[in-house]
């Protein structure tokens, strides 16, 4: 069995398909293509819309922002889920610096190869 890569444009789309979410098994590259989609977002709202006014693109970004805080949020714990811990370890991000390295440290681990009480191995092909 092969776990196959979702396309940065699949991962937007599965983000926002699952708005809420907290469901289910996520895998890395799902998580890690949506995040680069919300940082190239942010940079291309806050920098691009400053012709306009500096408080413009701040704002625009705040909105953006605020959009995406549930989607990114449900991402995060079903990423969670795809390595086999509750989605309640998010919270360890509360701990300055630490938390927040470990938490990518398990972002970026592989998917549990076999189902688990989360859900199947998300994107397996045969």
């Amino acid at each position: 069995m092969y776990q196959y890569q979702v396309t940065f444009t699949d991962a937007v789309k599965r983000a926002f398909e699952n708005y809420c979410g907290f469901t289910g098994r996520a895998s890395r590259s799902e998580y890690w293509w949506f995040g680069l989609f919300c940082f190239a977002a942010n940079i291309v709202l806050t920098y691009g819309l400053m012709i306009f006014g500096a408080k413009v693109g701040v704002y625009a970004s705040w909105l953006f922002q605020l959009a995406v805080l549930l989607p990114s949020l449900g991402l995060a714990v079903r990423r969670l889920h795809d390595i086999g811990k509750s989605g309640w370890w998010f919270l360890i991000n509360l701990i300055p610096l630490v938390g927040t390295i470990i938490f990518i440290v398990w972002a970026c681990k592989e998917s549990q190869p076999t189902a688990n009480e989360y859900g199947e191995v998300p994107n397996l092909t045969e």
